[in-house]
This record gives C-alpha cells, sequence and structure tokens, in this order.
C-alpha cells in the first residue's frame, strides 16, 4: 500500500508506464460542493490528468470513475478524448438524497414583483446619516451594514426590526413603510411536512415538521408548486478501458487485463428463495483477503463436500453483474416490483455482433435465466456510508463538523453528494466518503488476481480500505495531507482486520 500526498498529475508522471492494473476513483464532480474549492477546480474535465492515467495503467486495463449527474458528460468527454474507450456507465441509485429546489411561488411572494426594491430602501438609508453600529444596536442584529449597502448583499429589515430602527429617523417617506410591509408578506401556514422529503426543499427541508404555507400574491398562487431542480437519487460511473493490443485474449495473455471478473461480481440476494431483496456479490465468499494463509483461506472458505456444494449453489443462483447497483432503500426497492419467476426461456442471449464475438442475432451459450424472483435482488446492494465504515480506524482524531450548510440556489446546492455530512462532528469529516462494501465490488470487478489498484483522487481512502478487505495492491494520490493521514489510518485498521464489512 502506497499513499502520496501531492497533485495527482505530478504524482502520476513519476509512475512508469503500465505499472497499475485498473483506476477506481471518485473525482470532484465539479459542483462546488459545501463551498469546497477542490470541488469546483476543473481537475475532472482535464484531459491531461486523464492522460496520464491511460498511460500508467496497463492496456486493456479498466477505469471507474464516479461524477455527477449534471457534469458525468464532461469527465466522460475528458476520458474519451484521452485516448480510453468508453465501454459503460454503471449508475448508483440510492433514496436518500436530500431535494435543495428552490421554491419559485415563496421567492415570488419575498421578492414581491419590486425590481430593485433592496437598492431602492438601502439608497433611501443612507440619506438619514445614520450607521451600520447604530442599526446593530437598535436590532440586537449585525444586519446594520446590510441596510447600507448598494449592491453587496442589501437587505430590508422585517417588519419587526424596523419598528426598532423607524424611531431613529426623523422623516420617513411613506412608501418606505408600504415597502417593508409588502416585502413581508404573510403566508398562511396551512399544515405541516410529515416527512423531511416534503415540498419543494427551497427553504433547507432537512426536518419532518416544515411549515406548508399558502400564497400571499396573486403572483406567488400562479407560481405555487414550481421548482427549480429535482431530487438527487443516483449517481453515475464511468467504465473505460485502455485500449487492447491484439485480442482480448492475446491482452489477457500478455498483461493479465482486458476482462471483468464476472463470476467473483455475480450477485446472490440473502435469505431462502430471494424474500430479502438486500444483495451481495458472491466474490466475497471466494476471494483470498490480505495475508490470509491457507489455513485461515481454507476456514472461512471451507473445503468440505457440504460447503463446496453450497458455494456452486450459490455460484449457480448468482445474477450476472449489472451496470445498476441500488442502495435496497424502499424507495428505490419499489421502482422493481416482482414480477415472478424469471424462467429465462431459450439458453444463452442473442448476440449483439462485435461485443459478444458471436454473429449477429444468433445465441451465445452459458447464460441460461435464474428462476428468482422479486427484480431487485438482480442487482448489487450497497448503501451510503454508515458512520461505523467511515470512522473506523480513526480512534484519537480530531472530530469535525461536514454539514452541508451550502445556501439554496447556489452552485452545487442540489448535489447528489448532498447530506453525505450531516449528523455532527466525526472523525472523518470528508464530505463525500463513498461506502467500502461499494468499492469493493467495484475493484473485484476490474482488478485481476494480485492486482493493483490506483485512486489519483483518494479523498479518506474508502478504495484503499476496500483494497485491503479484497487482497489488492493500492496506490493512492490525494494533494491534502490531512486526508492521506486519515486514509492512512482506516486502510491500516482493514489491513488488520481482514474481515470485511
Amino acid at each position: 500500500m502506497r499513499l502520496i500526498n501531492a497533485d495527482c498529475i505530478e504524482a502520476m508522471k513519476a509512475m512508469p508506464d503500465n505499472s497499475v492494473d485498473s483506476i477506481v476513483t471518485d473525482p470532484p464532480y465539479e459542483l462546488g460542493f459545501m463551498g469546497k474549492s477542490w470541488d469546483a477546480s476543473g481537475i475532472a474535465f482535464n484531459v491531461e490528468v486523464w492522460r496520464e492515467a491511460l498511460r500508467v495503467i496497463k492496456p486493456g486495463g479498466h477505469l471507474i470513475a464516479f461524477s455527477g449527474s449534471r457534469t458525468y458528460h464532461r469527465m466522460a468527454v475528458a476520458i474519451e478524448d484521452a485516448g480510453f474507450q468508453i465501454r459503460d456507465q454503471i449508475m448508483w441509485v440510492y433514496g436518500s438524497g436530500f431535494p435543495k429546489s428552490h421554491n419559485i411561488s415563496k421567492g415570488i411572494d419575498k421578492n414581491n414583483g419590486e425590481t430593485g426594491r433592496l437598492l431602492k430602501f438601502t439608497n433611501w438609508m443612507r440619506t438619514t446619516g445614520l450607521k451600520a453600529k447604530q442599526l446593530d444596536e437598535a436590532t440586537g442584529t449585525n444586519m446594520g451594514g446590510h441596510y447600507l449597502t448598494t449592491a453587496s448583499q442589501p437587505a430590508i429589515p422585517t417588519v419587526e426590526l424596523w419598528q426598532k430602527i423607524r424611531p431613529l429617523v426623523a422623516d420617513v417617506p411613506e412608501w418606505v413603510d408600504e415597502l417593508v410591509d409588502r416585502i413581508e408578506a404573510e403566508r398562511k401556514v396551512v399544515g405541516k411536512y410529515e416527512t423531511d422529503m416534503g415540498g419543494l426543499g427551497g427553504e433547507r427541508l432537512g426536518e419532518a415538521g416544515g411549515n406548508i404555507t399558502a400564497p400571499a400574491t396573486a403572483a406567488a398562487q400562479q407560481w405555487n408548486g414550481w421548482g427549480t431542480a429535482l431530487k438527487p437519487a443516483h449517481e453515475p460511473m464511468v467504465l473505460a478501458r485502455k485500449p487492447l493490443e491484439g485480442t482480448v485474449a492475446n491482452n489477457v495473455l500478455t498483461f493479465g487485463t482486458g476482462g471483468l471478473n464476472i463470476d467473483g461480481s455475480r450477485v446472490v440476494a440473502d435469505g431462502e428463495n430471494f424474500d430479502n431483496l438486500k444483495s451481495r456479490p458472491i466474490g466475497k465468499l471466494n476471494t483470498r483477503r490480505n495475508d490470509e494463509t491457507d489455513a485461515e483461506f481454507d476456514a472461512r472458505v471451507g473445503e468440505s463436500p457440504e460447503q463446496l456444494a453450497a458455494l456452486a449453489k450459490l455460484k449457480e443462483l448468482g445474477r450476472f453483474p449489472a451496470n445498476f447497483i441500488h442502495d435496497g432503500s424502499d424507495e428505490v426497492v419499489a421502482l422493481f416490483p416482482d414480477t415472478g419467476k424469471s424462467t429465462g426461456g431459450r439458453i444463452g442471449k442473442k448476440s449483439m455482433g462485435d461485443v459478444t464475438n458471436v454473429p449477429a442475432g444468433e445465441y451465445e451459450a452459458g447464460d441460461p435465466g435464474y428462476g428468482d424472483s422479486g427484480s431487485a435482488a438482480r442487482f448489487f446492494y450497497c448503501a451510503k456510508a454508515s458512520k461505523r465504515d467511515r470512522n473506523e480506524g480513526l480512534d484519537g482524531f480530531e472530530k469535525k463538523i461536514t454539514n452541508d450548510n451550502t445556501p439554496p440556489g447556489t452552485k452545487g446546492s442540489n448535489s447528489p453528494r448532498a447530506g453525505a455530512g450531516r449528523g455532527g462532528a466525526t472523525a472523518n469529516h470528508h464530505p463525500t466518503v463513498k461506502p467500502t462494501s461499494l468499492m469493493q465490488y467495484l475493484i473485484r470487478l476490474v482488478t485481476p488476481p494480485n492486482g493493483i489498484v490506483l485512486d489519483p483522487f483518494m479523498g479518506s481512502g474508502s478504495t484503499g480500505k476496500a483494497c485491503a478487505y479484497e487482497g489488492f495492491d493500492f496506490i493512492g494520490i490525494d494533494q491534502s495531507a490531512e486526508y492521506v493521514e486519515i486514509a492512512q489510518a482506516r486502510i491500516d485498521f482493514a489491513t488488520n482486520d481482514k474481515l470485511p464489512l
């Protein structure tokens, strides 16, 4: 395991050609998430990053890179322009995203249809001769400067605060009182949201019980129910490959790369007859971990005829890995209702020509339909990172707040990463931690036995932690020394733990 605190481009330039077997990484989504500068640098769209990645990965080696739904296309184009072949898109779907759409109706009531109303008020306020300190003392706030500004965050006081300011002014024009009254148009409370997903989310509805209000003006009534964003519910991943040298068979024999570990990533469901739709890959059952001895490996996997038969049965039932991963939430599982037994019909699948090397229209043997019911059981299940997963190995580290306080309507405010850091101070305060079990599944899918995995955007080290559990070597790069230290502790924990989550 090698962790590097450096710029990813410079670090990769120091690496030899064709020296890693796979790249699995979670780059910045370039959304300005939580105001973080690293999430708005453009690095994920920089072709040079992916050109260096292409150089260090072996021919036929696979790259998996996460992105956001709004910016995926730009990253994918950069990866393709660097020379990778885009092979597929993997989708991680979940029900835990927080909508942060701007409520247009409420915005109209607040604005009340008067363009330039804020500057009109602040321009007048400056003619009164009042100072910001006087206004702060009168209102008990720090808003005095905002009531006097010209262009930088102008504001109009609430009716309550205006009543404290008004006695300080000798002559108040009638329009000023009217403007203050109109700017705070009353919206009648007509109910409460029962869940934290209610409404349009423009006021950061993070709690159940938020007020449901009725429009106060005619214009607001016209636009009641309109917003500006959808609830984030998925994160796409690029699955790309460095061009082969010769055929797949020749490339695999020469470099050990070029294929996907299908059987090691097949999906089975927990529970008899797939009653429980939370599923897992069977590769976890038969992959040697870290420095596991033969005795430890045999004890876990088992050599008895009964145990081997049970493992063979799991392999028989395992579903072919799909380009879809879900979090097992009721919201997502409901999208895939139980459609009954899947008999599969004809043995094999119809060829798409060049994709399978079987003449187009003919059937390829070897992939029978399986008799599992409950369609969500056919996909790999992985929820977002738990507190335990985030913080294992970090005893003694300083706890910091990671809450997403991005104001509604600002760049990145509806990021799919939103909500990642909720829950107060935590030792692993990186705001975009991926679950270790998800990274285990991905690296197993694209990395040959005893392979080296590179993560040029390591963050707090979930990819490295997954490699420790799966028995792969790892090279991680991150420009933050603080996150490198956290990553090292998490990887050390997994190396000593030896058991998967």
